[in-house]
């Protein structure tokens, strides 16, 4: 897997944390893979092989772009024999706002958006080999329709504490850096994102855990639980299974056996 990331310009950070391209090649058709949730939600452009969404035995064509929302669990993708992936990585509480669409808890939504126009540019660049080109193309795009939350106001405050502690503060202290009551951020922050503070926070640390024992299969769960918050060690078992669907050691131990195969960068489409 090669992947090449740009972080957003600064007049979208609030919003957009970066832009990504990543190419796949599969030996077999179809090839399946999973992606573990995050404390991201992506929009998706995608281009070679046609794309699915495995689904109770099924798999659901999908087109491009899509989105991919916070997730509860693991789902699954089905592709053919090449990929190529665009990614616009978006803080969730940001990415309704910037794409006009009403927040919700949908996992993956199809986007019938005027950002759809961009496939066919995109995938032109994309076969000239110029990806940073498309990449920019995107940048451009949302500068000149730039998203209606700004950095400095409540969302885009409560959303930078919570983004820079990892998920780890509790909902007072992220209502505080946000100048506001926690009743208000909560109502807030749930309109904007379709989840509540809690329901973010819960994902960016299982993120943080996953990260780590990515990294560092061998690392101590007691260690990571006092590290980011975790009530003990079984509260992080328990929360990391709600999400990845199995037990931190479980993972370690797979990834252990994979990392020699898959780079070392998760994304958000494509993870191992």
């Amino acid at each position: 897997m090669q992947h090449y990331e740009v972080e957003s310009p600064e007049a979208l950070r609030s919003s957009i944390k970066c832009f990504w391209h990543a190419s796949l090649e599969f030996a077999e058709l179809p090839a399946s893979f999973e992606v573990v949730p995050d404390g991201y939600a992506e929009i998706i452009f995608h281009f070679g092989g046609p794309a699915g969404l495995a689904y109770q035995g099924e798999a659901q064509p999908l087109p491009s772009p899509f989105m991919v929302g916070l997730l509860s669990q693991p789902v699954h993708f089905e592709v053919r024999q090449r990929l190529e992936v665009i990614g616009i990585r978006c803080f969730p509480w940001a990415v309704f706002d910037l794409l006009g669409l009403p927040a919700g808890k949908d996992g993956t939504r199809v986007l019938a958006h005027p950002l759809a126009r961009l496939q066919a540019p995109l995938a032109r660049a994309l076969a000239a080999g110029k990806v940073a080109e498309a990449l920019a193309h995107l940048a451009a795009y949302f500068l000149a329709h730039p998203p209606p939350l700004a950095s400095t106001s409540l969302l885009g405050k409560a959303g930078a504490a919570l983004h820079a502690a990892h998920g780890t503060l509790p909902v007072s202290q992220v209502a505080a850096a946000a100048h506001a009551t926690v009743r208000t951020l909560e109502r807030k922050f749930k309109q904007a994102a379709g989840h509540t503070v809690r329901d973010v926070a819960s994902l960016m640390r299982f993120e943080q855990v996953r990260n780590h024992l990515w990294q560092t299969p061998g690392a101590s769960l007691a260690g990571l639980a006092q590290e980011l918050g975790y009530t003990d060690q079984a509260h992080l078992s328990r929360e990391f299974r709600r999400y990845a669907g199995t037990t931190p050691a479980a993972f370690a131990r797979k990834t252990k056996r994979e990392q020699a195969a898959v780079a070392r960068d998760f994304v958000a489409f494509v993870q191992a």
